[in-house]
């Protein structure tokens, strides 16, 4: 129980700050409204656990051996995020309204998590965190896991209600594609980090790449 709640207050604290992940759902409701972002909101709530108890069981082992693997998902997350910001920047409303674009896809929105670099750091700093050398260690990684399924659903929907809430104020095209334009230079922002280490990575010959 002590565990549990210890996770719980990491896992909402993570979650509910500015993401990859919340800034696309409020832009996602901003868009397109609630009930047609269900299926991105439920892909996040469920997928980044999901995530997270498979890094725990043995995906962090491989990327330790294979640390270039890691390294050009980490490349091909980046360019993706890159990809998303330029989409969400030149989306015109009139197009997402007359339903030429859509949100995504449960499934797309829980593969994500495997290219967003924010997950990555959150899965990774939970399981090393959390998980004791002389404890039950799969019980350690199921019990993260379900805290992070806890909280992503109230945490998540909050950016999502927030974006619906934005779209009955920003009624005029010209509004709508400056938020859009705002909300995909904080999705580059949020990348940035990840950017830094990636050149280190490539670029300083002591960090080994």
């Amino acid at each position: 129980m002590e565990l549990f709640l210890a996770v719980l207050f990491f896992a909402f604290s993570t979650t509910i700050t500015p993401g990859p992940n919340n800034v696309m759902i409020m832009s996602s409701g901003v868009n397109y409204g609630v009930k047609a972002s269900m299926p991105h909101w439920l892909g996040i709530c469920f997928g980044f656990p999901l995530m997270v108890l498979l890094v725990g069981l043995g995906f962090g082992v491989v990327f330790e051996r294979f640390p270039h693997l890691h390294q050009l998902i980490k490349v091909l997350g980046v360019a993706y995020l890159i990809w998303l910001a330029w989409h969400i920047a030149s989306a015109e409303p009139k197009a997402i309204e007359q339903g030429k674009s859509k949100p995504f896809s449960f499934m797309q929105a829980a593969l994500f998590q495997w290219v967003n670099g924010k997950a990555w750091v959150m899965a990774s700093g939970a399981v090393a965190a959390f998980t004791s050398v002389g404890g039950v260690y799969w019980l350690e990684v199921s019990v993260i896991s379900a805290a992070f399924l806890l909280v992503a659903f109230p945490c998540v929907g909050l950016w999502l209600v927030f974006g619906a809430a934005l779209r009955k104020v920003l009624t005029k095209a010209l509004f709508q594609r400056i938020f859009n334009i705002c909300m995909a230079l904080i999705l580059v922002i949020s990348v940035i980090p990840v950017m830094i280490e990636i050149w280190y990575y490539y670029f300083t010959p002591a960090a080994g790449g």
